[in-house]
């Protein structure tokens, strides 16, 4: 009996020890899961959607983080981008995620989903602001949205590395006053031409607008349908044909990355007027350019085409 026993414990001291390395294996695979975006000093690995909100990170981020924008392409629509495996890594190890949220890059809010980490700092600006799905989602053309959002940049960063908290604050300093520039821009604009009618074939030009005080007449049915990629009410389009035909707007702001047979036609249209049409984008163009230098170009040319108009009144 007491060999068979020791038999037994024998066999079962085997399958014990055997449980206990699986265990830790997986154990420590579930670990490396867990810790492989923590950040245990060098730079931040930080990853933006959007090339936009990437150049004020990597403004606030400087020596000490290192920015990946996922769509950079001035030729690609954010909406309609399709993530890679390449993507799915780039998210799975950063250690700040910046998405600019509202249904516009939802392909992002995927890849986060499918490597959650504890350890990761994620910011969704529209959450931030306040808004959701179904708002326009073109934040970064409202100064005073940029502003906080920067802010909140510079907060999350020192959370992740607060070794270097005083050098991100720093360099924040210097960003708000670099942006002061296009801002200021805004303020002229808004001085000199506030209340003056201005049209749009999208509802991405809506928040500067707002911000420099100029009428933005185009029909909400259209523009925002043009944004989501629908085809505008047909009433909606007659009614913006006749506010061109009219001549009511001063400018049109043509979005160059959203392209439809429809605001050609509108861009056509405008220019048969003598309206003015200004490109804007909604990824920086060039793309080697910082964000305020890209901002402060399509106001420059808005500007001109006001000031262009007013002459000829």
């Amino acid at each position: 009996m007491l060999r068979n026993m020791k038999n037994i414990i024998s066999k079962y001291k085997w399958v014990v020890l055997g449980v206990v390395l699986v265990a830790l294996i997986v154990g420590g695979i579930a670990s490396n899961h867990n810790s492989h975006a923590k950040f245990s000093g060098g730079k931040v690995q930080v990853v933006a959607g959007e090339n936009f909100w990437g150049s004020l990170a990597s403004q606030i981020g400087g020596d000490k983080a290192k920015v990946t924008s996922t769509v950079s392409d001035p030729n690609a629509d954010p909406h309609d981008y399709e993530s890679t495996n390449s993507d799915a890594r780039t998210y799975a190890t950063a250690n700040y995620v910046i998405l600019n949220g509202a249904g516009y890059d939802s392909w992002g809010d995927k890849l986060l989903a499918a490597s959650p980490n504890p350890d990761r700092k994620e910011l969704n600006v529209a959450n931030l602001l306040g808004k959701k799905e179904g708002d326009n989602p073109h934040f970064w053309y409202s100064p005073d949205y940029v502003n906080k959002v920067i802010v909140q940049m510079e907060a999350d960063l020192a959370s992740v590395d607060p070794a270097d908290s005083s050098y991100f604050a720093a360099n924040l300093k210097s960003l708000q006053s670099s942006l002061a520039g296009y801002q200021n821009r805004i303020a002229s604009i808004k001085k000199q031409f506030g209340g003056t009618k201005v049209a749009a074939t999208e509802d991405i030009f809506a928040y500067l607008a707002n911000a420099a005080g100029l009428n933005l007449i185009s029909p909400p049915d259209f523009i925002e349908a043009v944004a989501e990629g629908n085809d505008p009410p047909a009433q909606s389009i007659v009614e913006f044909e006749n506010q061109l035909n009219n001549q009511e707007p001063k400018v049109l702001a043509y979005n160059q990355q959203t392209v439809t047979p429809l605001t050609t036609n509108m861009k056509i249209l405008a220019a048969q007027n003598n309206i003015p049409v200004i490109g804007i984008t909604e990824i920086i163009q060039p793309s080697d350019v910082s964000f305020q230098e890209w901002m402060n170009a399509q106001l420059i040319s808005l500007e001109n085409a006001l000031k262009l108009q007013a002459l000829g009144q």
